[in-house]
């Protein structure tokens, strides 16, 4: 915590820290970007997922999506729509090929503060949308552009997806057991982690900065460049000479026994995380393995004692079932956690008792993070259905109804 909210804390008689008994509520609270607004220009992959962080965090974002879904859904919907990244927004369908649907855009762009959009680069521009005009439109608009290969660059042009993207960077090949092929960690690394979180990161940076004074800007993330930036650890665990070897056999990545998962006698599996001396000292303890030249502790992180430390550890764990050993050794500092899949991981207790999962309208999904001491974050709209609240956001840019009507007569709007 700086030093100068320390102070004030102080001053005030506040005790500083986060409100773990007031968890993330599903009611109107305002988390910390209330009063931030956010135009999002519907596509898929990480660009939504970053509107749907912002929009977590207290923004209000208007996602304009595409008329043609609008016009085959229901007048009313009597549900949310099911797809969770899009939960937080007001839906706008507005047809950005017309005149009409252009300057509803460009009047949505004035009032805002963020745009986000996830084209390949070009999009924007032929549609007469891209930074120039929005940015003439309001010159303190942060202008959000998400892509896989990024703006520029021999790549730029052609299509791609996360495994693709962090091919090339090196990630995916450190990925998976030696002697096989890499194996893709779902799309969590490359287009939400490299891709949706630094677009997110630099949006609220360029706020920041226009908040200073600054004049708007456009942040260009590319998940080629967020995805590399993620693996600057492993770079510099090989600048250091602790990466020696490939894939399986360094170790964060399965190859040391004491940083890797097992499978126990009901075919579930553990994951051990014992890295530091302390801790790799609680799990033999707690396990009862007798230590031998490979599971010793002043050998344990020799790789040539790996091999046999991994059979060793395999053989004991083999010997229980998952959720006995989780009883003997999860209130501990062996770090040896249960790998559970997606049903069991909400029942957890550690994420029961932080809501880490909560419900809303209906369904069970991730809790917004991080949390906050004074702006606490909620979930505050459903996903919303194609051109839900088309009426509602035309009446606060100034439409009257008959102007409505007029643009959806003309196919403007749905």
């Amino acid at each position: 915590m700086p030093r100068s909210v320390r102070g004030a804390a102080r001053r005030q008689g506040t005790r500083f820290r986060l409100r773990q008994d007031v968890p993330v509520t599903t009611t109107e609270q305002a988390g910390p970007l209330v009063g931030v607004r956010v135009v999002e220009v519907a596509g898929i992959g990480p660009a939504p997922f970053a509107a749907m962080v912002l929009a977590d965090l207290g923004a209000d974002v208007v996602r304009v999506d595409r008329p043609d879904p609008a016009r085959a859904a229901a007048p009313a919907p009597s549900a949310p729509h099911p797809d969770l990244v899009n939960r937080g927004r007001r839906s706008i369908a507005v047809d950005l090929k017309s005149d009409a649907g252009r300057t509803v855009l460009l009047d949505l762009v004035a009032r805002a503060d963020v745009l986000v959009e996830g084209f390949r680069p070009g999009v924007m521009e032929r549609l007469g949308l891209g930074p120039d005009p929005c940015l003439a439109a309001n010159p303190r608009l942060v202008y959000g552009r998400m892509t896989g290969w990024g703006q520029d660059g021999p790549q730029a042009r052609y299509a791609g997806h996360d495994i693709d993207y962090i091919a090339v960077t090196g990630a995916l090949d450190a990925i998976g057991p030696a002697g096989a092929a890499p194996v893709p960690p779902l799309n969590l690394l490359g287009d939400l982690g490299g891709g949706a979180m630094v677009l997110v990161s630099g949006v609220l940076a360029a706020l920041l900065a226009v908040g200073r004074g600054a004049e708007g800007q456009v942040v260009d993330a590319a998940v080629v460049d967020g995805t590399a930036l993620l693996t600057t650890f492993v770079h510099a665990l090989r600048a250091q000479g602790l990466w020696p070897g490939g894939r399986g056999s360094n170790v964060l990545d399965g190859a040391a026994p004491y940083y890797a998962v097992y499978e126990c006698s009901d075919g579930r599996y553990l994951a051990v995380g014992a890295l530091e001396p302390a801790f790799y000292a609680q799990l033999l303890e707690r396990t009862g393995l007798a230590p031998t030249p490979d599971t010793a502790p002043e050998t344990r992180a020799d790789p040539s004692h790996w091999p046999g430390g991994r059979r060793q550890w395999a053989a004991l764990f083999a010997t229980r079932p998952r959720d006995e050993w989780c009883r003997l050794l999860e209130a501990s500092d062996a770090c040896v956690a249960p790998v559970l899949d997606w049903d069991e991981a909400p029942r957890h207790p550690h994420l029961a008792a932080r809501r880490t999962f909560v419900e809303h309208a209906g369904a069970l999904q991730p809790a917004p993070a991080p949390r906050f001491s004074r702006t606490p974050t909620s979930l505050r709209r459903p996903p919303p259905h194609p051109g839900q609240h088309t009426d509602e956001v035309l009446q606060e840019l100034g439409r009257t109804p008959d102007d409505v009507a007029r643009l959806r007569a003309d196919g403007a709007v749905a």
